[in-house]
């Protein structure tokens, strides 16, 4: 006697084969997958930098339910950790592990500066990372054709282009007799990195340039907190100004605080102290009159992913981090809709195509970005991006009470230089 009930899971077993393995069943196919490696410091000492990343790339990731046609979009970490070598250990466990089919985003130029080279071995393309050194540009320009994977590589602008701004406003301060500063000494400070040495001899150039004397310049560990020594130094030297940079919210607040605590009558320019959201609670009152360069949520649909991002996350965000990545992150997504609509698949060899022949050359730009009226990137700029009034800047603003209010340039302007009140006294 035949046994039904045996022929019955028998067949049961091969249509679950089918709906499974090949996805026959009624004309459905199985998903397919790209697997997107968000780059950033999730560990280490900028780790909560880190976590605005991740959380603004889920949130834009999440407004298209992961979806690019019929692919399925994964996001995984790429933790750099912060270090250049820790950073290369974890882009290759996620090219060999997890397969990433493209990166974005980062933040240290040191460590994107060595991830170039993987990017060239793995021929992966990686979009719109945060470092901003000149390095990148000259590697770049040395073999374009081996970097091509790096594009479309920088989402910020190398100091040389930016950090103008901040002697243009103190030079106007000075000439319109808004400022009669002590000196025109200048100390220039940062971290010791890529990007710490950009940003400190990119401003030098211009201070000197403009008629200043940059009578000092030091760089310092990321994770020192300790500036007594330094900011002694400075005092003796009588500078008008200090200007410099440091990616390590502890680090930077322990100098702008310590520099108050020791008496020094300077203008203070921090570039990048806003970078953290909680910036203020670590900084106080010692951040007044403090001159940074950063975007701001100025438009109502940067205010409303502001206050999207504090309801879902219960954490204040940053226009430098969580903002610029949110655009980053929706660009991304153009890219790959234009790629799969293109060639109808996702993968690094489709990807790299419209970065190289659309993204690379203009034809495809980003103009719904809740910081910038447009991202574009040319044959002349790139890696960099445009920078310009209409393209990317940043605004120079003076801060007050944990608030930036913005300085420069004057068509933007919501208030004026002020003078801190330890020079009239």
């Amino acid at each position: 006697m035949v046994d039904l009930r045996s022929k019955s899971v028998g067949l049961i077993g091969v249509l679950v084969f089918l709906f499974v393995f090949l996805g026959l069943s009624n004309g459905i196919a199985s998903a397919e997958e790209v697997v997107v490696g968000v780059t950033g410091p999730f560990t280490g000492p900028n780790a909560r930098v880190g976590s605005e990343i991740w959380r603004s790339y889920n949130m834009a990731f999440d407004d298209i339910n992961n979806k690019i046609g019929d692919y399925d979009v994964k996001l995984v970490k790429v933790d750099t950790e912060s270090v250049p070598e820790k950073a290369t250990r974890n882009y290759m466990q996620a090219v060999t592990r997890k397969g990433v089919d493209c990166t974005t985003f980062n933040w240290h130029s040191s460590v994107s500066v060595a991830l170039m080279d993987l990017a060239a071995k793995y021929e992966i393309p990686h979009f719109f990372g945060g470092a901003a050194t000149q390095v990148i540009l000259d590697k770049y320009n040395e073999d374009p054709e081996k970097y091509q994977y790096y594009d479309s590589g920088k989402f910020w602008p190398t100091p040389r282009k930016l950090s103008v701004a901040y002697v243009t406003t103190l030079t106007e301060a000075v000439e319109n007799g808004e400022w009669d500063p002590p000196s025109m000494n200048v100390a220039i400070y940062g971290e010791n990195t890529d990007w710490g040495r950009s940003f400190g001899g990119a401003i030098a150039e211009q201070f000197e340039k403009a008629g200043w004397d940059v009578v000092s310049r030091d760089y310092f560990e990321m994770k020192r907190t300790k500036f007594y020594p330094l900011l002694t130094k400075w005092k003796e030297k009588k500078v008008s100004v200090v200007a410099g940079t440091s990616t390590v919210p502890s680090s930077f607040s322990a100098l702008v605080k310590q520099a108050r605590e020791v008496g020094l009558k300077s203008m203070v320019i921090a570039d990048g102290l806003g970078w953290m959201g909680e910036w203020y609670d670590l900084a106080g009152s010692a951040s007044d009159y403090v001159l940074d360069e950063i975007p701001q949520f100025a438009s109502q649909e940067a205010k409303e992913f502001k206050d999207r991002f504090e309801e879902e996350w219960d954490q204040k965000p940053s226009a430098s981090s969580s903002g610029l990545a949110f655009d980053g992150a929706n660009y991304l997504i153009k890219i790959l809709r234009k790629t799969y609509h293109l060639f109808g698949e996702l993968n690094s060899e489709t990807i790299q195509k419209v970065n190289h022949h659309l993204v690379r050359t203009g034809d495809l730009t980003y103009e719904n970005g809740i910081l910038m009226k447009e991202y574009k990137y040319t044959p002349e700029t790139s890696p960099d991006p445009v920078v310009g009034k209409d393209y990317y800047i940043y605004p120079v603003i003076q801060y007050h009470g944990g608030e930036g209010t913005v300085i420069w340039p004057q068509p933007w302007a919501e208030g004026q230089f002020e003078v801190p009140p330890y020079f009239k006294e």
